[in-house]
């Protein structure tokens, strides 16, 4: 009789395991999200959403699956905010350069106020957001934030000089172009994925970014000389669609949260060391040169750039910004991180 009823059981059981409904409820405990990427898989920023999936899938012990969607094939560059917004993906990273004015606030670690490197660079980016909580955000939940490395010249000749890079047409976007602009040069505005193309057919000479590039995309076969300025960074967010951060269990945003800074310092340190492992493959697999100013030099490019600092001082406060204290506060969590 014992037999029988634990024979009834385990068969009652694997009925009831088969429902549809039951089934359901189990799949409903998985949360899916798609995170949207815009450059190539190999490129830092899709490396730092990698790591951020597994963080998140690892700590949350399975309960949030993430789907990452590089290159664009779920977004692209400028339509990201907007259709993380629309529900389009329920994540997205956005380079705020490519929308200068919409970002404005955030834009501003875009000014030429000698960012040292990536790992300083992302957490002044976002303490000051966390500063001012601009109103271009205010639509979505921002998960982290963080920057590239400072950008240098990568060219097909070599720039020794402010005279030599005049009249050169040079692949930007954002605040670069000003920089450009100030030394002579023609900024052209462009994706980075269509760079390459652009370098091979003479569209452009070269670009102004930060170096990882030249191993990553393969510049160090086109570009054979990097001048270095070490002039600007760009900006990033991840962000995520408002409704459905707000449908998400109380733990999981928990996880989410206290990955904010973490994931910021993990990406930096990450750019940094990149940067460097692009230089000396550089160097060694496509002989580039790597021109170092002197001194003298680095103040006669450094003297035409302050003009730009004070321009945008004063666009931000004709819409009703606090200009001047935005920047101090920038140059003020600089010395706070490099301390």
């Amino acid at each position: 009789m014992k037999r029988l009823s634990l024979f009834t059981l385990a068969t009652a059981l694997t009925v009831i395991l088969a429902l549809p409904g039951f089934q359901a409820d189990v799949h409903a405990k998985i949360i899916n999200l798609n995170y949207a990427n815009f450059p190539p898989a190999p490129t830092f920023p899709c490396v730092q959403m990698e790591r951020w999936k597994d963080e998140v899938e690892k700590r949350t012990n399975g309960k949030v699956k993430i789907n990452t969607f590089p290159g664009g094939t779920l977004l692209e560059a400028k339509g990201m905010m907007d259709g993380v917004i629309a529900g389009q993906a329920d994540i997205g990273c956005l380079c705020m350069a490519y929308q200068p004015g919409r970002f404005m606030v955030t834009n501003a670690v875009s000014l030429p106020v000698e960012i040292p490197d990536s790992a300083t660079g992302s957490l002044v980016l976002l303490d000051l957001y966390r500063k001012y909580k601009p109103a271009s955000f205010d639509k979505v939940k921002v998960l982290t934030m963080f920057t590239t490395a400072p950008a240098n010249i990568m060219c097909k000749s070599p720039v020794r000089t402010l005279e030599d890079i005049k009249g050169m047409d040079l692949r930007a976007s954002g605040g670069a172009a000003e920089i450009l602009k100030a030394w002579g040069a023609n900024q052209i505005g462009m994706p980075m994925s269509a760079t390459p193309e652009a370098l091979q057919k003479g569209v452009v000479q070269g670009l102004f970014s930060s170096l990882e590039v030249m191993k990553d995309l393969k510049f160090a076969e086109d570009c054979k000389y990097v001048t270095m300025t070490n002039t600007v960074v760009y900006p990033f967010a991840v962000v995520m669609n408002k409704d459905k951060w707000k449908s998400l269990p109380e733990d999981v945003k928990k996880v989410m949260e206290e990955l904010v800074t973490e994931q910021a310092l993990w990406t930096g340190n990450y750019m940094d060391t990149h940067v460097n492992e692009a230089v000396a493959w550089s160097k060694k697999t496509h002989n580039v040169e790597f021109i170092e100013l002197d001194k003298k030099s680095i103040v006669k490019w450094n003297s035409v750039l302050s003009p730009i600092i004070n321009k945008w001082i004063k666009e931000a406060e004709e819409k009703g910004l606090d200009g001047k204290g935005i920047v101090d506060a920038i140059y003020g969590m600089i010395g706070e991180h490099t301390k």
